[in-house]
């Protein structure tokens, strides 16, 4: 089984005294239905799991319930002799968005403390746009995604001293020897290659068959298009989330790597307002991540960010290489000249700070250059600028050099990615290897999360 660091999470509220509701939110086949499942298995007597996805495409039983004592009929229609007491009894709603007056319901199951509950759901910030009723202060609401490469790590044998010792490297600032510089950055380019998407992860560990991988991923993509024919109404809009969708791997190899409104249906004069709703919606299902420009960074960033100049990442780096190369695994295992992977590492390391709960900016400035990423620096109360790298210039970086220099921006230092070894700081910017983007901001691991 695959480690997955939210796993302490959950067991840890579970285990708790609270009696909030824990609503695990994030895209398809990232796992979260398993996690749960796993968890709560292992710490209550009676586990009940109903999916409402598939009662709408069974019974619907559950499809009409809009009150508490209709729903505790159902559910003792369908798992009556699992269910007993609070104490012992764990509820599992799993694809809740489905019916979304469940998430309104959920303050008044959690009041009544008949059984505990836990939730998870998809395109919940899809959803939520069209519930009446948050539950805000019943529901703890907590975003799951894919395996990030410490995850990985761990899911290819390393263990959790090992974890720490590298951790612990990255904190002080230290290079690896170079043959653990050379294991890492092989791992890493496997990670590009595979993604963090379990199924892709565990047919990888246990075939060493890219074709299988790549397979899992080209369905998943599909899956993620077809997700939106489900929940959007208008059939133009289908349209455009689809060709947006599609347009990501291509348009990330241009020099500002953002989709042009005016190429999405090839017509001159479109603008980004015209899809407002079709980028929010990729935005919100999770299925990508969303970096928005910034050209006055102070902290916080979110209040001069730009709403019409986003740059999408698919959500999981495997998908990105299966669409760009599919079988062929030599443009990225094999580091080719001829082929430029810094679109694919720019998709790694957005994916990893967002797995890590960071929100994405981008320095955006016709005078001075564009920065590949900002982050809040929640410690410093500043901004932590990164530049990533995948080739052999690293240390060209103009526009985070002018960046830095700006007095007014109160920024302390900068870290450049890219696939050196060497880790060291030359006038407040920090080189180091690209594997180290794992510990920016990352969850501990814990002795207790380990489940194989």
């Amino acid at each position: 089984m695959l480690y997955r660091k939210i796993g302490g999470y959950i067991d840890e509220h579970l285990r708790s005294n609270s009696d909030k509701i824990l609503l695990i939110e994030g895209a398809r086949q990232v796992g979260k239905s398993f996690i749960i499942r796993e968890m709560g298995k292992r710490i209550y007597k009676n586990f009940v799991e109903i999916n409402f996805a598939e009662d709408k495409e069974g019974s619907k039983i559950f499809e009409n319930i809009h009150k508490v004592e209709d729903f505790y009929l159902a559910l003792g229609m369908v798992a009556g002799q699992s269910l007993n007491t609070y104490e012992d009894t764990l509820v599992f709603i799993d694809e809740i968005q489905e019916y979304p007056q469940f998430l309104t319901m959920l303050k008044f199951l959690r009041q009544e403390r008949k059984y505990r509950f836990i939730a998870s759901g998809s395109l919940l910030g899809i959803t939520l746009k069209f519930t009446t009723s948050i539950p805000v202060g019943s529901v703890i609401f907590r975003s799951m995604y894919q395996l990030d490469f410490e995850e990985f790590l761990i899911a290819n044998g390393f263990s959790l001293d090992v974890i720490g010792a590298l951790k612990n490297k990255y904190e002080r600032k230290e290079s690896l020897l170079q043959e653990q510089h050379n294991h890492l950055i092989d791992l890493f380019r496997k990670y590009l290659l595979v993604g963090g998407m379990p199924d892709a992860v565990k047919t990888y560990i246990s075939t060493r068959n890219i074709a299988k991988v790549r397979e899992i991923q080209n369905s998943i993509r599909r899956l993620y298009v077809a997700d939106a024919t489900r929940y959007e109404t208008n059939s133009q809009k289908k349209l455009h989330i689809g060709r947006i969708y599609e347009m990501i791997p291509s348009q990330m190899e241009n020099k500002k790597k953002r989709i042009v409104a005016k190429e999405i249906r090839g017509k001159e004069g479109d603008r980004f307002s015209y899809y407002t709703e079709e980028f929010e919606y990729l935005i919100s299902s999770g299925i990508t991540h969303a970096a928005r420009a910034v050209s006055n960074p102070k902290y916080p960033l979110a209040e001069s960010q730009s709403k019409n100049l986003i740059k999408l990442y698919f959500n999981d780096v495997g998908l990105l290489t299966a669409a760009l190369y599919q079988n062929n695994i030599h443009p990225v295992f094999n580091n080719e000249k001829s082929i430029n992977l810094g679109s694919v590492y720019e998709n790694v390391v957005a994916q990893e700070l967002s797995a890590h709960d960071h929100k994405l900016f981008y320095y955006d400035n016709r005078a001075k250059g564009e920065v590949d990423f900002l982050i809040n620096d929640q410690a410093t109360a500043s901004i932590l600028p990164i530049e990533v790298k995948s080739g052999k210039d690293y240390t060209r970086h103009s526009a985070l050099n002018n960046l830095l220099n700006v007095p007014d921006y109160h920024i302390k230092s900068g870290i450049v990615l890219s696939n050196k070894r060497e880790v060291k700081t030359l006038n407040s910017i920090t080189y180091m290897p690209v594997y180290y983007a794992m510990f920016l901001g990352s969850m501990p691991v814990k002795e207790d999360d380990l489940i194989f």
